[in-house]
């Protein structure tokens, strides 16, 4: 099969097949396009005699993408974001601006960043929306890659460390990173606790009972990675996905849990709930949002880092 003729090609066709590919459906993609059902079809055919592929096939109510569209898909989507970009406006007015970001992040971090981030879309940006989703993930890069998510706010060591690792070796680095923070955390437990009087010694955080906080899952967290590393360990006997969920937990019982030194205070949780130092050496938790180098350039999504990073610095600013 000879190469498509560029001098006659209708770059039009590659629009159509992004919103096929990123939709699965002929009718939504149509919808997003403002055309006909049969106008999909219709390009789709153009674009197979063209390429001499399939590209994609019916399965049930969804299109399933051929091989070769797979391939195919990564590069057209890339270039059309770049001409979009190129043809943009290349300012943005928070105060006329209507566009909708969706953010990932902890509960723990959304209490304490979400408050002021209003404040911020209240005084300067007042038709611009946020969706915030639960953040599942220590690695959220296949979100920002598909377009889930526009910026992700958490702790994310393994990905730092690869990104890291592919600059020292020249490898191309499709993400970007912005510290926000160093996190701390604390040990909470119920306002009379046996053990929230006095010093909290390292014999009795491991001989308690207590509640994870494991956005995986996993029984097994970074404050058992410290405690490993002095040949300890503590007595797991509740894991929950939020640390809300935990803070609340924790005051109605006698488990301990740990949580970011914010947190109590930021979802006015202080009356109920003790805090006490960690009995041993736990590195900060290092916070950082995370985007796809795609929207480096985005005037609306630079607004929107450096306005999380203002909430941010504002929040964990120590006290004078």
């Amino acid at each position: 099969m000879n190469p498509p003729n560029f001098r006659t090609f209708d770059l039009n066709l590659l629009r159509v097949f992004d919103e096929v590919m990123a939709e699965r459906s002929l009718t939504r993609a149509a919808q997003n396009l403002s055309i006909t059902q049969p106008a999909v079809s219709n390009a789709l055919r153009r674009l197979r005699d063209s390429l001499g592929d399939e590209l994609v096939r019916r399965n049930g109510a969804h299109m399933e993408p051929t091989p070769r569209a797979l391939a195919l898909w990564p590069t057209v989507r890339e270039s059309l974001r770049q001409l979009q970009g190129s043809l943009a406006p290349s300012t943005f007015a928070p105060a006329e601006a209507d566009d909708s970001f969706v953010l990932a992040m902890a509960d723990a971090t959304a209490a304490e960043l979400l408050p002021g981030l209003m404040r911020i879309l209240e005084a300067e940006a007042p038709h611009v929306s946020l969706h915030v989703l639960p953040l599942a993930s220590r690695d959220p890069r296949k979100l920002l890659e598909d377009e889930t998510l526009d910026l992700a706010v958490g702790f994310f060591p393994a990905v730092l460390a690869d990104l890291a690792a592919r600059a020292q070796v020249g490898k191309g680095i499709p993400y970007a990173h912005l510290r926000l923070y160093d996190g701390h955390y604390v040990c909470a437990m119920r306002r009379g606790h046996p053990l929230a009087e006095g010093t909290l010694t390292l014999d009795q955080f491991c001989a308690a009972r207590h509640l994870l906080v494991s956005f995986s899952g996993r029984s097994f967290g970074f404050i058992d990675e410290a405690l490993a590393l002095i040949q300890r360990k503590r007595q797991v006997a509740l894991t929950v996905n939020q640390f809300f969920t935990a803070g609340h937990i924790a005051a109605q019982t006698d488990l301990l849990t740990v949580l970011p030194q914010h947190f109590a205070k930021a979802i006015g949780s202080t009356h109920v709930l003790e805090q006490r130092p960690l009995p041993f050496e736990v590195p900060a938790v290092l916070v950082d949002a995370l985007w796809h180098r795609r929207m480096e350039s985005s005037p609306a999504h630079l607004w929107l880092r450096q306005a999380v990073a203002r909430v941010a610095v504002k929040a964990y600013a120590p006290p004078l």
